[in-house]
């Protein structure tokens, strides 16, 4: 009996043994991660940012993958215990959304100093670190040039019905949908949505968008510039029918979009977290957009972009308070339109 007891006493003393070597086996990966980085991103680019950075300074990033409004909302539900380090976007309205809930540490002032003024907020709680443009991608089989809309508020007339093409549910058209509000105001930003909802074929994101087009489904849609130049650098099947329209003249559909950096007050990585902002928006970091396969622009302090592009002193943009776009507003008009 006193042996079986033993026996017993042993296997269960081993069990615990094996129970601690686990938790702490899963201690050890959790720190392991070094840096976590919120990507909401482009996946490709994140990964070419944290390659270079990890190359160069020998610290470890763990990067996990989603959408602005998703990470946002999550960052804000996980407070001071998220265990992200760092927030990534592609456009800017989620960023504002975490700083409003006053989740940001403030960004050091070398790297704000790399970035220039209208591509980050007066409050120095995060920054531009990439930047993209509006486009009408359009069938060039149908349209010339002389039949493209002036404006992108010509797309609301009853002239273009059934005729173009969007993706209204994801962040890249919100925040271009933000940007409209704040420069027209909210009736003007109802009535073309009422406009967008009688006229245009919704899709699933701005690559099917500009399948669409490239299919002869619709005749132009509304997308983000690089979807084409990624598409063209490719195999070119995606678009070989397709222009892009820059609309210029200081209209709505000539929006920059600026995609931000923050760095998230309960990081317990401080240093490397701002080490790694300064790296993305410095000299390395723009290089990476330039050289790179991602066809946004660079926007740091004489920082050149990919020279396929327009430049961004040649789009003609209207100016537009990144840090105040109104991400919840916009929500609700686009859900009162029948849009999302």
């Amino acid at each position: 009996m006193t042996t079986a007891l033993n026996r017993f006493s042993q296997v269960l003393a081993f069990a615990a043994s094996l129970l601690s070597a686990t938790a702490l086996a899963g201690i050890a990966d959790a720190q392991d991660e070094g840096l976590v980085v919120y990507n909401a991103q482009h996946e490709s680019l994140g990964r070419e940012w944290i390659d270079a950075f990890t190359k160069e300074t020998g610290i470890k990033v763990t990067m996990r993958q989603g959408s602005d409004m998703q990470f946002a909302n999550q960052i804000i539900q996980e407070g001071d215990a998220s265990p992200a380090d760092i927030f990534l976007t592609e456009n800017s309205p989620a960023m504002t959304l975490v700083d409003g809930a006053g989740l940001f540490a403030p960004v050091e002032k070398d790297t704000l100093d790399q970035v220039p003024d209208q591509y980050r907020p007066a409050d120095g709680m995060w920054t531009g670190i990439a930047a993209r443009t509006t486009v009408f991608a359009y069938d060039k089989t149908k349209l010339t040039e002389d039949k493209l809309p002036k404006s992108m508020l010509d797309l609301a007339d009853p002239a273009w019905k059934g005729r173009w093409g969007a993706a209204p549910a994801g962040a890249d058209f919100q925040a271009i949908v933000a940007a409209l509000l704040q420069l027209k105001g909210e009736d003007a930003t109802k009535a073309w949505l009422k406009g967008l909802k009688d006229n245009a074929t919704p899709y699933k994101g701005n690559s099917v968008a500009m399948k669409a087009v490239n299919a002869g489904e619709v005749e132009g849609a509304i997308i983000y510039h690089y979807y084409w130049f990624g598409d063209q650098a490719k195999t070119g099947e995606n678009s070989k029918n397709v222009g892009i329209h820059y609309f210029k003249n200081q209209d709505p559909g000539a929006f920059v979009s600026v995609s931000g950096g923050g760095i998230l007050k309960s990081t317990q990585h401080m240093k490397d977290a701002q080490a790694f902002l300064k790296f993305i928006t410095g000299k390395a970091g723009q290089a990476v957009l330039k050289d790179g396969t991602s066809y946004e622009y660079a926007i740091g302090k004489d920082a050149a972009s990919n020279g396929k592009l327009v430049p961004l002193a040649d789009l003609n943009a209207p100016k537009v308070e990144a840090s105040t776009l109104d991400s919840k507003k916009v929500v609700e008009l686009m859900t009162a339109a029948g849009l999302i």
